[in-house]
């Protein structure tokens, strides 16, 4: 059964917070393309492993534009789905197969996740479309699964719509999503999640939608107050998947402010054993000190003071470690740039933790963590953007700042060069492309060519050096470049 990762809130924060309003939508982040060989974990822990939605034991990866152009939509929102071999299809809801039909501002794709969810051997992706009018509910969104075959995704079956089973109680319906094993039901399962309130529903659909719901502690509202991100990776080691909760501190009165754990067990989520953690918008779990247990690595602390992401800090990574009873939040690490060894230094708007992924980049049998800092201005050029690649100490004791590196679009091997506002590092994503043992890092860069977005898979080399011929674009997929899609905000896992 596919393990899975977060559904990750957009980068930098304030794409992501015009987008909330704008849409109703939740950007998230992860994976691209593998060209060829399987592409297999090169640790036990690594953050996921591929999807494989035609079942030939390469890697493939599903891409989102959702603010693309369809049929003169502004913002209807495209998926593209590279299946490992190079081939390449891009879905909308104007495609054969595929629930509903593509309106302004629907967001298809605005969050995405891969499981098995019908237990068939093949993979299957679970898109939402946050702002699609629901009869006469407007933005009420909606879900749906695009079933894997033989012949990739929507493979001559059409495509299943979620039911939601609280309509009345929320809008943006698919605006979080997540998927794991949370229970001993045969399959994988999906959990949805909306801005504006608290309770997450939990479904299973190998044989009919049988729903549970989970309510995090988190403060709920009609002002977009509610489910900010979900992950799900396992914390405790006891083969369940726990969900990781990103929501809105009820006794604070700016919210933005908590992170928390829910185990899961054979009846599924439990919100009795929660356990609160640090601040941030993003999290991570894989194993980083080899003690079996997965940890929860945390993206962009701010001022709590004034509720502004960024707005004291450049950002920063907490690492909470895992234990049997789940992670350990009395004694958290903390990394940041002004941490020793870390290139360049914290500054306001950095976004430094904005985007993280964990995974072997130089194939030492240790995680590596690449952190996303898509608001870092370069010599003079603002919001450029940059990645960090924190290495996992060479004893197995953890993620250390010692010998990071810094890399931009200026770096020798990335193409193109540093610009204002192309946001390099608005999504990060960890995957050993060419099955060679090392991780390769996927970059986002959503403001690339003025908001079409852009993708560079840069392969991790024998000399410890990242580098990419070419990046990805909205015409290598025959993504529309009106208005501002923003390719590479999203990516499926």
């Amino acid at each position: 059964m596919a393990k899975h990762r977060r559904t990750p809130a957009p980068s930098p924060t304030r794409l992501r917070l015009a987008m909330a309003t704008a849409t109703a939508a939740a950007l998230t982040g992860g994976v691209f393309v593998a060209t060829a060989g399987t592409a297999t974990a090169a640790t036990t822990g690594v953050a996921a492993s591929d999807a494989d939605f035609n079942g030939d034991g390469l890697a493939d990866v599903a891409t989102s534009a959702p603010l693309a152009y369809v049929a003169g939509h502004a913002g209807a929102g495209q998926v593209s789905v590279l299946y490992g071999g190079g081939k390449h299809v891009t879905i909308s809801q104007n495609s054969t197969g595929v629930p509903g039909s593509a309106e302004t501002n629907d967001g298809f794709g605005s969050a995405t996740a891969y499981g098995d969810f019908n237990g068939d051997g093949y993979d299957d992706l679970v898109v939402g479309t946050p702002g699609e009018d629901v009869g006469t509910d407007k933005d009420g969104g909606t879900a749906a699964i695009l079933w894997g075959s033989a012949n990739g995704l929507n493979g001559g079956k059409s495509g299943k719509t979620l039911t939601d089973p609280r309509a009345s109680k929320h809008d943006a319906f698919g605006a979080r999503l997540a998927a794991g094993d949370f229970g001993d039901v045969g399959t994988d399962q999906i959990a949805v999640g909306t801005p504006n309130s608290a309770t997450i529903d939990i479904g299973s659909v190998s044989v009919d939608e049988t729903w549970r719901t989970a309510t995090a502690p988190v403060q709920s509202g009609t002002d977009g107050v509610g489910i900010h991100n979900l992950h799900s990776g396992d914390v405790n080691g006891d083969g369940i998947d726990d969900l990781l909760v990103n929501g809105y501190e009820a006794d604070s009165d700016m919210g933005w402010n908590a992170n928390y754990y829910l185990p899961g067990s054979n009846t599924g989520i439990r919100t009795s054993g929660a356990v609160k953690l640090p601040a941030g918008v993003i999290t991570d779990v894989g194993d980083v000190d080899g003690d079996g247990f997965g940890d929860v690595v945390i993206g962009l602390e701010w001022d709590t003071d004034s509720g502004v992401p960024g707005a004291q800090l450049g950002g920063a990574v907490k690492i909470a470690h895992g234990s049997a009873t789940g992670p350990v939040a009395s004694a958290v690490q903390t990394i940041d740039q002004d941490t020793s060894g870390v290139p360049g230094g914290g500054e306001t708007g950095d976004d430094f933790g904005g985007e993280l992924d964990l995974g072997d980049v130089n194939g030492d049998g240790h995680l590596d963590l690449v952190v996303g800092s898509a608001g870092e201005n370069l010599d003079g050029v603002s919001d450029a953007g940059a990645i960090t690649v924190l290495y996992g100490a060479a004893d197995g004791s953890g993620i250390t700042g010692a010998g990071a590196k810094l890399y931009s679009q200026n770096t020798p091997g990335v193409p193109n060069s540093d610009e204002k506002n192309d946001n390099f590092g608005s999504d990060v994503h960890i995957d050993d492309l060419n099955d060679d043992g090392r991780g390769d890092v996927i970059v986002g860069a959503v403001g690339e060519n003025g908001g079409n977005g852009a993708v560079y898979a840069l392969t991790s080399k024998a000399d410890d050096t990242l580098s990419a011929s070419a990046g990805t674009y909205v015409s290598t997929l025959g993504i529309s470049s009106s208005g501002t899609p923003l390719l590479g905000v999203n990516f499926a896992d």
